[in-house]
């Protein structure tokens, strides 16, 4: 399965967030915990790479716990500030400012030696669509000061949040980047709802799914849906339908609507913590 998805508008936002560079300290690069290393869009990585940097895992609370320590200890020998966070959890978000500042030390000492003290931070909020960057931002702010939604796309400019005398905070739209060139990156970016569901066959994207919980996660559908995990995924598909009543026209069995019920529960958390990648992998 290929899954290919770049609209016009994340070109004129990467040109956008590349002229900003100029105006901020450093990039808190938001990525979901599910797909760390999948969902970590290159051109972000290599855009201001002069710039400090703290990596967020967001939505830590939907991965699973094991592979987000795997993970945090994946960046942190890279060198970087870590995070793991869940965005509508403001306690997880409490190191924020430390490790902002810890981040950005070298800087501030520059700035102590030539006489001036207690600057405004300013960091650029960075992430793939539907990471949860305006909901982090609307934590940190403790206010409703970015739009948010559970879907790729909602933010579409740039907007400052003025946090403190110590931070402020610019939101980005969330950018892909133009081709995915490994496939399995693609189709893990549309199982969290990074990619828009028009452009995706939600049946065939259903059925990897299944494939990848059956073999990582045992026991994981049949617990939610009450189906044997030892059928082939389009039989595994079907009985989720028909225990979930999904009829279409002629009460023939829909598996359109069991593959939305699968993905939305997926990317809700309501089938438990799944992360869909390693670090050793």
């Amino acid at each position: 399965m290929e899954i290919q998805w770049y609209p016009g508008h994340m070109t004129k936002a990467k040109r956008q967030m590349q002229e900003d560079l100029k105006l901020i300290d450093i990039i808190i690069e938001l990525i979901d915990a599910r797909i760390p290393y999948s969902g970590r869009n290159p051109d972000i990585r290599s855009m201001g790479a002069q710039k400090s940097r703290l990596i967020v895992l967001n939505k830590a609370d939907l991965a699973d716990e094991k592979r987000n320590r795997l993970w945090m200890e994946y960046y942190q020998q890279q060198g970087a500030q870590v995070l793991l966070a869940d965005s509508r959890n403001r306690g997880t978000l409490k190191q924020i400012q430390p490790l902002i500042r810890e981040a950005c030390r070298e800087k501030i000492e520059r700035d102590r030696r030539r006489g001036i003290r207690n600057r405004t931070i300013k960091a650029m909020v960075v992430g793939i669509p539907n990471v949860g960057k305006s909901t982090f931002i609307n934590s940190m702010a403790g206010r409703a000061s970015a739009k948010t939604g559970n879907k790729p796309g909602v933010t579409k400019g740039k907007q400052w949040i003025h946090l403190s005398k110590e931070l402020d905070l610019l939101d980005t739209p969330g950018i892909l980047w133009p081709r995915f060139d490994d496939p399995k990156a693609g189709v893990r970016l549309a199982f969290i709802g990074s990619v828009s569901d028009d452009v995706v066959q939600t049946e065939e994207l259903s059925l990897e799914l299944i494939r990848y919980l059956t073999a990582e996660y045992p026991g994981m559908l049949e617990a939610r849906y009450g189906v044997s995990e030892s059928e082939e995924p389009v039989k595994i598909l079907e009985n989720i339908a028909v225990n979930r009543k999904c009829l279409s026209a002629g009460n023939q069995v829909s598996y359109e609507k069991a593959a939305a019920i699968l993905l939305d529960e997926f990317r809700r958390g309501a089938l438990g913590r799944v992360t869909l990648e390693i670090p050793e992998a």
